[in-house]
């Protein structure tokens, strides 16, 4: 019988990306999504495009519309296959700065309770399954931006004999530094998925990702960066940037990319694994620049709008040292750059957006 893939948040970026993968390897894909994207950014959000299309085109997929809060329901379609689960990629989440400090208690809920709901299902009922999580570099608060930085012509940047030029590592502190509300509660998470691998022996492992994108994102304007960048240039939508003079910087990985870092983890998994998972040095950008991008890419000019005030706990410059994971890992390898990733976007969402489809 073929290994069952759990997906949690099958129907987000990072989860669809993962059910054609691990279906394509031959695993039978169970998804749980119950579309709260949609609750937190709105109607052009939604998952349930993708969930369809899973439904639809993914031979043996099973969908479970439940909340990831909800214990009984969770510790149920755990044990519907037991044992016979031999992989777990948690990517559900609430995922936004700005909509968390609205609803701390639903944003904590979701993030840090119901990843501790799917960590105990799991040990009770497939305890040598791999356990992966998709965590995120607001781990580390707002430290980073006590770094030397200094202002170049579109763009933020380190000096070049700086240690962290190359990326910022795992061993920078999580400490003294503010998270915002989205950053404490994927802390609460993050933690407790490397403690179920060290108290318990579970392979564990938390990537704590940079900007994760691709054509399959739903970009809302609360998240979703490239994704919802493009579509404003495609719709003359206005984008609204938030301080650091626009040049604040960010790497982006493709999510096929990311998720074949998953798979290479699965096939040698490890115990209470964290990397630092982005673009790196091989894929990164101001807003100046993904504007300029974006603008080049579709042939319109960019209808964007500046404050000077920024997020609370924000970064104004972060690229993931890679380091650990191709040491761990040296197969593995970022196959598009931001270049890419935007033509890709806008490849294959121009049609839908320019006839007024905003699902998505």
């Amino acid at each position: 019988m073929s290994a069952v893939t759990m997906v949690i948040g099958s129907g987000g970026l990072i989860g669809s990306e993962s059910v054609r993968h691990f279906a394509s390897l031959g695993h039978r894909v169970i998804g749980i999504d119950n579309d709260m994207r949609s609750y937190f950014f709105g109607p052009e959000a939604s998952t349930c495009r993708q969930v369809k299309l899973h439904k639809e085109t993914i031979q043996g997929y099973r969908h479970h519309e439940v909340d990831i809060r909800d214990k009984e329901a969770i510790d149920a379609i755990f044990g519907e296959y037991n044992t016979d689960i031999g992989l777990i990629v948690h990517t559900a989440a609430q995922p936004s700065h700005d909509w968390a400090a609205k609803e701390p208690l639903t944003d904590f809920g979701v993030n840090a309770t119901g990843t501790l709901n799917l960590l105990e299902a799991a040990r009770s009922r497939c305890p040598e399954a791999v356990f992966i999580f998709c965590s995120t570099n607001k781990v580390y608060g707002d430290r980073p931006n006590t770094l030397p930085l200094i202002e170049l012509e579109s763009r933020w940047e380190l000096p070049g004999d700086h240690p962290y030029f190359e990326g910022i590592d795992e061993l920078m502190s999580v400490d003294a530094s503010k998270h915002s509300i989205f950053g404490a509660s994927k802390v609460a998470a993050d933690i407790m998925v490397q403690e179920y691998g060290r108290y318990f022996g579970m392979k564990t492992a938390c990537f704590r990702g940079g900007c994760l994108t691709g054509p399959s994102h739903s970009g809302a304007m609360l998240h979703g960066f490239l994704s919802y960048l493009m579509k404003c240039a495609v719709t003359g939508q206005k984008y609204n940037i938030f301080g650091y003079k626009a040049k604040q910087v960010r790497d982006n990985i493709h999510s096929k990319d990311l998720v074949s870092a998953f798979e290479c983890f699965y096939r040698s998994p490890k115990v209470a694994s964290v990397y630092n998972m982005g673009g790196g040095r091989e894929s990164n950008c101001s807003m100046l620049e993904a504007i300029a991008l974006c603008e080049e890419i579709t042939g319109n000019g960019m209808n964007w709008s500046y404050c000077e005030d920024n997020r609370n706990g924000d970064h104004i410059w972060w690229i993931s040292c890679l380091k650990s994971f191709k040491e761990d890992y040296p197969e593995w390898r970022i196959t598009h750059d931001v270049r890419a990733i935007l033509q890709e976007i806008y490849d294959e969402n121009k049609e839908r957006w320019s006839a007024g489809d905003g699902n998505g």
